[in-house]
């Protein structure tokens, strides 16, 4: 299969790269991939790639749990667990910014998130490429495989948890959520940080690179000119705390060949409590959440 080569930073416009990681990819093909980072702003990718139309093989497997309803083995079980949580935490994050009018969950996988909502009695829609994920997904939601395809509505709240680095065109789909957004409507943007100390400890073997279904991997330093260009500036940046403990479980797993075992349990454990509290004073969390509005 070939594959696709980057030429141009979606941030900065820039063609000049070095090379940063050789990762595997744990989930589906056991292929290697280039991760580089731009030099002018740092954004991190994956390049070359799979094209957009066969970037689909890659999600085909019974390990990508987000497309599932199902859970393997004990990560899989702390994943189930960390995801209800998680799920809960989200919505008392976005409740307040709703005031009457739908919430879009963009990259809905299998809609667990947008039922919760839904039994809160918050009018939702979704959107999900993925047939295998629609599949999954309550036959009582509303879930489009394009944006094209959703009513024409403005949405209060549009979410993107864990989304942004699977999207092939970045500013193109920024641009048209930011379209779909009421005046005064939020974005909640959830990325990996490849710059938190649990990124920086596991390497090439770090999960949330998760090579090559994430194309883009995010800091603090890339995200704020990305949202510019689409017309959209950050008003807070939030931690997700749960993410450094199963990112590290699973890298863990990763590094020890796919045994993860009593020992890579509590380093994985450890190495998420280390990576919190280094965050507390440089801001790299695991994972974190760009509040968003319109310029």
């Amino acid at each position: 299969m070939s594959l696709e080569e980057v030429a141009v930073c979606p941030v900065c416009d820039k063609d000049t790269f070095r090379h940063h990681l050789t990762c595997k990819d744990h989930t589906s093909s056991g292929e290697l991939f280039h991760v580089k980072q731009c030099e002018v702003c740092s954004l991190v990718l994956t390049s070359p790639r799979p094209s957009a139309l066969q970037a689909g093989r890659y999600y085909q497997s019974e390990e990508y749990i987000s497309h599932t309803s199902s859970s393997r083995g004990i990560l899989g079980s702390i994943y189930l667990i960390v995801r209800y949580f998680t799920m809960i935490w989200k919505f008392n994050l976005v409740k307040n910014h709703l005031k009457g009018g739908p919430l879009l969950d963009f990259g809905s996988g299998t809609g667990r998130f947008l039922q919760y909502c839904k039994s809160k009695g918050i009018p939702v829609h979704g959107v999900e490429p993925s047939p295998e994920a629609r599949k999954n997904t309550n036959a009582d939601l509303d879930i489009a495989d394009s944006l094209t395809h959703l009513p024409p509505l403005q949405f209060d709240v549009i979410t993107l948890w864990h989304v942004l680095e699977h999207v092939y065109t970045l500013k193109e789909t920024l641009e048209a959520l930011r379209s779909r957004l009421s005046e005064d409507g939020t974005i909640f943007i959830a990325v990996p940080n490849w710059k938190s100390s649990d990124a920086t400890h596991y390497k090439e073997s770090w999960a949330a690179y998760d090579v090559p279904r994430h194309l883009w991997h995010f800091s603090k330093d890339s995200i704020p000119s990305l949202l510019n260009r689409s017309g959209l500036s950050i008003k807070e940046v939030l931690p997700m705390k749960l993410d450094a403990y199963y990112v590290s479980l699973l890298s863990e797993k990763y590094q020890r060949h796919g045994t993860l075992g009593v020992t890579g349990l509590l380093y994985g454990i450890y190495a998420g409590v280390r990576s919190n509290l280094r965050a507390k004073t440089d801001g790299h969390y695991s994972s974190l959440i760009y509040v968003v509005k319109k310029k």
